[in-house]
C-alpha cells in the first residue's frame, strides 16, 4: 500500500505531463483509445466516488460558520466563469460546437485537484474543499440551466437529460462515497490511498478518448481552442480573486476563491460534451485538463513564496 500511495503522489504532482502525454499519443494513434469513449461516464463515475471518500462532516460544518465566503464562491463560480466564456466564444467566434462546450467548461463545478493546489499555495484549504463540495452538489441544477440559457443558441440543450446524467456520475458517487466513509470506516481508510492513482488513471483515460475521437478536428482548430481556454482560465483566476477582495475576504480566503473558479471539473465537463452536445465540444475541457494544472501550480508556488494571514507572524520581545 505505501508503494501505491508513493506511486499517487507522484501521479498528482506530475499530472500535467501524464496529460499532455496521453493526449499526444492519443492524437498520433487514436485507434486503441477509442473503445474507450463507452466507459467514460463510468470513469468520471469513479472519479466521484473517489472524492466523496474523502469528504468529512466538518467540511459542510463550515457553511453555518462561516456562510459569505462559500456563498460568494459558489456565485462567483457559477456567473464568472459561464459568463466569461460566453464573452470569448463570441470575441474569437469559435465555431458553434467549440463555443458551446467553452461554455460548458465554464458551467461546471470546480475540480478536486484545486484543492491541491489551495494547499500548496498557503490558501484556505477547508475553504476550499467546502467550495469544491458544495459547486459540485449544485451542478446538477446549475450546470444545464447555465448551458441552456448560455449555449442553446448554437447547440441545443436536453436539460432533464444533462440533470439525470450528472446525479448518476457525480452525487449517487459521492453519496456512495460518503456513505462507505461513514459504515466502513476501515475499508474506506486503506480503499482512499489508492483513489489519487485511480482517479488521474480515469482522467487520462477520460481525455485520451475524447482526443482520439477529435484528432483531425484538433489539427484545425486545436490553437484558438487553447488560445480560448487561456483566457478563460486567467479571467477565473483573477477575477475570482478580485471579487473575494472586493468583499474584504482575507488573503488566504482569496487565494482559494481564486483557484477554486479558476481550476473547472474538466472530467465532468468533457463527460457531458460527449454524451449531450457532441465529441468536439469536449475539446476546451481536454485543452482545460492540461492547462488549469499547468497555471494552477504556478500560481500555487508564487502564493506559497509569500506571505499570507496564516503564516506565522513572530511575537514581540517582552520588554524587560
Amino acid at each position: 500500500m505505501k508503494q501505491i500511495e508513493l506511486i499517487s503522489a507522484f501521479a498528482g504532482k506530475y499530472f500535467v505531463f501524464f496529460v499532455i502525454g496521453a493526449s499526444v499519443l492519443a492524437f498520433l494513434i487514436p485507434e486503441p483509445f477509442l473503445p474507450i469513449a463507452g466507459y467514460v461516464p463510468i470513469l468520471l463515475g469513479v472519479i466521484m466516488f473517489g472524492m466523496g471518500m474523502t469528504l468529512k462532516p466538518v467540511d459542510f460544518k463550515m457553511v453555518a460558520k462561516h456562510p459569505l465566503p462559500v456563498f460568494l464562491g459558489l456565485v462567483a463560480q457559477f456567473t464568472i466563469m459561464p459568463l466569461t466564456a460566453f464573452g470569448i466564444a463570441y470575441l474569437l467566434n469559435l465555431p458553434p460546437e467549440l463555443a458551446a462546450g467553452l461554455v460548458l467548461l465554464g458551467s461546471v463545478p470546480g475540480g478536486t485537484s484545486s484543492n491541491v493546489m489551495v494547499y500548496l499555495a498557503k490558501g484556505d484549504l477547508p475553504l476550499s474543499i467546502t467550495m469544491t463540495s458544495f459547486s459540485t452538489l449544485v451542478a446538477p441544477i446549475a450546470t444545464p440551466a447555465i448551458l441552456y440559457i448560455l449555449a442553446n443558441q448554437w447547440m441545443p440543450v436536453q436539460f432533464w437529460d444533462m440533470f439525470t446524467m450528472i446525479v448518476q456520475v457525480i452525487i449517487i458517487p459521492v453519496a456512495l462515497g460518503v456513505t462507505i466513509k461513514r459504515f466502513l470506516p476501515t475499508f474506506a481508510q486503506q480503499t482512499e490511498k489508492a483513489m489519487p492513482l485511480v482517479s488521474v488513471l480515469a482522467v487520462l483515460a477520460i481525455l485520451s478518448a475524447v482526443v482520439a475521437a477529435n484528432n483531425e478536428a484538433l489539427a484545425s482548430t486545436g490553437l484558438i481552442v487553447f488560445f480560448a481556454v487561456m483566457l478563460h482560465n486567467a479571467a477565473g483566476l483573477i477575477l475570482g480573486y478580485l471579487a473575494a477582495a472586493a468583499f474584504r475576504l482575507s488573503p488566504s480566503q482569496c487565494r482559494a476563491v481564486s483557484i477554486e473558479i479558476g481550476m473547472q471539473n474538466t472530467g465532468l465537463g468533457a463527460t457531458l460534451a460527449t454524451a449531450h452536445l457532441t465529441p468536439l465540444a469536449a475539446i476546451p475541457s481536454v485543452f482545460g485538463a492540461a492547462w488549469h494544472n499547468f497555471t494552477g501550480t504556478i500560481v500555487a508556488t508564487y502564493w506559497a513564496r509569500k506571505k499570507s494571514d496564516k503564516e506565522h507572524v513572530p511575537t514581540q520581545k517582552k520588554s524587560a
